[in-house]
């Protein structure tokens, strides 16, 4: 009797458990979609009650048959996912958005895509993924096409080493940016992180003018939000560029004051370049044991997480020089062995990496230390053949870069000294001496182009005058607006310039651009402290790209390397 009792109870239990579930159940399944979704983001601290509210949604979705909610349903469901799981609801959210012109998708699926790919070391797929959900998102949701352009940005900047190229895309955000109400917490963050990032970017860069500058722009407005987080990674932000300054002190306070922080909010990436920017600024001021200290706690955040930018890197080239010196060979062998591995499994994705170790340590010294090393700890027999022989190829590749490298800097170096001796200062009288020569000539090539003499010498002579106004510096100049400018048809103007200065009319116009790039950047030592893309305005152009191109077609070298070896000048 007793125990009928307790099954009594026992059943009660679970069938009213099993009532609750199902009324808990239909209660779900009578919610609007909206009302799911409210419910799915108020309980982000709950994972498993998102779990419950994204499956209600996929269940109603597919029992009424609408597409755009199954691909909703699916992305949620993706959010509470990593890896190949995640990436397979993404794929179900892309098939079931793909024909539909939503707003949203699948832009937003192809983007989730991309950090998943990203976060699998599969950089080129992630690419591609981002690339698409940009072009999807260019034509009917502009906040989120520029979101994902800056997703690509970081993508260039922190995991392949391609500053420039980020910096370009971090610029176009920012510009689209700032036009937003920033105090809208909609924006507010976007236009933070866009800041942030142009102030990493800068500081990789060494220009650490413009990383202050955004810094204090990011930390006012920060500041005025009462945004702590921010507030303290532009603190750091600056602290790591006063290391570049060399002012080390100011670092040490700087960096420690966001330091707890930076913590606090379990920003993993930020705490690992708190610790390597404390050991720069320890070894600036001189105090060697406090900067390994903070180097090994670098390498210590890489063991977790085993993510490690370029920029962290070369506070391993402290480390086995300090060892070294030291006579530590267990510790030696310990970071130059870790230093060869990222190498080894990063060398394709940051190209930055392999320029340091070929600059910063030898990859034939490297093998060598590694050999006396091992054979000076155990002397036993070495084991790491196929290890050996990968490091020994890749020496005979870097020496043929190097060799490649050599020769293609003394073409350059060869073309910089053309240049300089080209654009000595030539006189007014010989200026005038040309033109007046190209004007006589111009009779004996009328046959030619079916022109009157007297129409083409006024031409020349408007181009004259166009070319010492420096008209070719208006970045909208077409042989159009010339041509109504000389106030004569635009084919005339476009001929005249095809036979008389030899080339089509851009290139006639990008030519004098930089020709007078050249001589502005070798007297204006300040106009050498300007970015690409700033000197691309400052000279007619629309951009940093169609600057270089130019530069590079009428010298046979990149204005960087110009602007560079005209520092060394000056410094000698």
């Amino acid at each position: 009797m007793t125990h009928f009792k307790y099954f009594i109870i026992l059943f009660l239990v679970l069938f009213s458990s099993f009532l609750f579930a199902q009324s808990k159940k239909n209660n779900l399944d009578g919610l609007p979609f909206i009302k799911l979704k409210e419910l799915f983001i108020k309980n982000e601290q709950n994972k498993n009650a998102q779990l419950e509210y994204a499956r209600a949604y996929l269940a109603k979705a597919e029992k009424n048959n609408i597409a755009i909610e199954k691909a909703r349903g699916f992305y949620l469901l993706a959010l509470l996912k990593d890896g190949d799981e995640a990436i397979k609801l993404l794929d179900s959210t892309i098939y079931y958005s793909k024909n539909l012109n939503d707003s949203k998708f699948p832009a937003y699926a192809y983007s989730k895509k991309a950090y998943q790919l990203k976060n699998k070391f599969k950089y080129k797929k992630a690419i591609d993924n981002f690339l698409i959900a940009e072009r999807l998102a260019k034509n009917n949701n502009l906040d989120f096409y520029y979101d994902v352009k800056f997703s690509i940005g970081l993508l260039r900047s922190e995991e392949l080493g391609e500053v420039h190229e980020a910096l370009d895309l971090y610029k176009e955000c920012f510009n689209y940016y700032k036009k937003k109400d920033i105090k809208n917490r909609q924006y507010y963050y976007a236009y933070q992180d866009v800041i942030f990032a142009l102030a990493d970017a800068y500081i990789t860069l060494n220009q650490t003018d413009s990383t202050t500058y955004y810094n204090k722009l990011g930390y006012k407005e920060s500041k005025s939000m009462k945004d702590v987080e921010y507030n303290a990674l532009f603190i750091l932000n600056e602290g790591a560029n006063l290391t570049l300054k060399k002012n080390h002190r100011a670092a040490l306070d700087s960096i420690n004051k966001a330091f707890p922080k930076i913590v606090f909010y379990k920003n993993t990436g930020n705490v690992l370049a708190s610790y390597y920017y404390l050991g720069k600024a320890y070894d600036g001021l001189g105090n060697k044991k406090d900067a390994v200290k903070n180097f090994i706690k670098v390498d210590s955040i890489y063991t977790i997480t085993k993510r490690i930018t370029p920029e962290f890197t070369s506070g391993y080239l402290y480390l086995i020089s300090y060892f070294k010196n030291n006579g530590d060979k267990e510790n030696q062998l310990k970071y130059l062995t870790r230093y060869m591995y990222i190498d080894s499994v990063l060398q394709n994705n940051y190209k930055e990496l392999t320029k340091k170790l070929q600059k910063e340590y030898d990859i034939p010294n490297l093998i060598s230390e590694k050999e006396n090393l091992i054979e000076s700890l155990n002397n036993e027999q070495i084991k790491f053949y196929w290890g050996l022989g990968t490091l020994f190829l890749a020496t005979i590749g870097v020496g043929g870069f190097g060799m490649h490298q050599y020769q293609l800097k003394k073409r350059y170096r060869s073309r910089f000294e053309k240049i300089m001796k080209e654009t000595a200062i030539i006189s007014d009288n010989e200026i005038e001496e040309n033109k007046d020569k190209e004007i006589k000539i111009a009779g004996t090539k009328i046959e030619d182009i079916g022109i009157a003499e007297e129409l083409v010498n006024q031409i020349l002579v408007k181009l004259d005058a166009f070319e010492k106004r420096k008209g070719y510096l208006e970045s909208n100049i077409t042989v159009q607006i010339l041509s109504t400018t000389f106030e004569t048809n635009s084919k005339y103007v476009s001929k005249i310039v095809n036979v008389y200065k030899g080339k089509t009319f851009t290139q006639y116009i990008n030519d004098l651009r930089v020709e007078h790039a050249i001589t502005q950047l070798q007297e204006n030592k300040m106009l050498r402290k300007y970015t690409i893309q700033a000197l691309a305005l400052e000279f007619g152009f629309n951009n940093a790209e169609s600057f270089s191109i130019a530069f590079y077609k009428k010298t046979g070298i990149k204005p960087t390397y110009f602007i560079k070896e005209l520092e060394e000048l000056s410094k000698n």
